[in-house]
């Protein structure tokens, strides 16, 4: 039995004066799917997630979340989501309980239901002992997961992340996504997250990477990762421009420039590694290979690699962020 998707958006646009954001996308997500929004800066990514969100009005075309329409219906839209900002937006003058009892009064949380749905939601991310500490003595990651107990708190239908982990350490990263990995199978919470870590991204049922203003590839991990094909070799060389041309002879593709080395793929790397060494008439001064990753498939198909930006082109979405808690 097929299920109508839960986010929805046809030949969606959004101009800022004369430059165009989001270039007609079109982006189906299925109810309980952990969906990843990959993207440079600048790509539109943030600027699709606000539409949705019901921040920023399309200059064109339609969005539906939870089956209502995020223009006309912004107010049936916004009850059904939870949203977590990259930049916290917790008070930290109160105590978590504190938080998630406005939050549910915000919300209208049946007063009945207030105090189970609060404990539920700090014993899903492990704070039921710290709940009655204050705010400002919560570590980033604890902060984090309070967060997104309040994300969850009303029972949003779909729950937007907006770099969820940026800022905390891997293995802080690893709980907060033992946590997010639940709220699917468990409360029936449909993910749509962006984020430019890549191995958070292997977290995700589908990821769209999106560039310029259009959505580039939409799948599994596995079957981007199945685009590039055979192995990755990068290699730095005496001479990279005269090495381009012999790499490219004897690998049959042209290798791209990357942080001062060239990239190139190849079907198998044990024998393409001696043939080009032995071959080439420019000194190689290092060889290494991998499998296909998630950031080689961004580098081919936008031609540039997403590096880990921790505050560059985020002030969109810590504005959106403001308006949001204003609103």
């Amino acid at each position: 039995m097929s299920h109508a998707p839960v986010i929805q958006a046809k030949e969606l646009v959004k101009r800022f004066g004369p430059v165009e954001a989001v270039r007609g996308i079109d982006l189906e997500v299925q109810p309980g799917e952990v969906f990843g929004f990959l993207g440079p800066n600048g790509a539109g990514k943030s600027t699709t997630i606000n539409i949705l969100c019901t921040l920023l009005r399309a200059t064109s075309g339609q969005a539906w979340v939870a089956g209502f329409d995020v223009a006309r219906q912004p107010d049936r839209v916004r009850a059904r989501i939870g949203l977590v900002f990259q930049d916290a937006s917790l008070d930290v003058q109160l105590t978590a309980r504190e938080n998630l009892k406005l939050h549910a009064f915000v919300y209208d949380v049946p007063a009945a239901e207030r105090a189970e749905r609060i404990r539920l939601a700090l014993e899903m991310v492990d704070l039921t002992d710290r709940a009655d500490s204050l705010v400002q003595t919560y570590s980033g990651g604890m902060k984090r997961r309070l967060e997104i107990a309040r994300g969850i708190l009303h029972t949003p239908q779909v729950l937007f992340l907006d770099e969820p982990t940026i800022g905390l350490d891997p293995q802080t990263r690893r709980h907060i996504w033992g946590y997010l990995n639940e709220l699917p199978e468990k409360h029936g919470v449909t993910i749509f997250m962006t984020t430019h870590y890549m191995e958070e991204a292997e977290y995700c049922d589908r990821i769209a990477i999106i560039d310029h203003g259009r959505i580039q590839a939409v799948g599994t991990p596995s079957e981007l990762k199945a685009r590039v094909g055979g192995d990755v070799v990068i290699i730095t060389t005496r001479d990279d421009e005269a090495a381009a041309g012999e790499i490219a002879r004897i690998a049959g593709s042209p290798p791209m420039s990357v942080d001062g080395a060239l990239h190139v793929e190849v079907p198998d790397a044990a024998s393409f590694v001696p043939r080009l060494v032995r071959e080439s008439t420019v000194e190689v001064t290092s060889v290494a290979f991998h499998r296909p990753s998630l950031d080689d498939v961004f580098l081919k198909l936008t031609g540039r690699a997403i590096r880990q930006q921790e505050a560059a082109g985020k002030d969109e979405m810590r504005m959106m962020g403001r308006m949001w808690r204003r609103g």
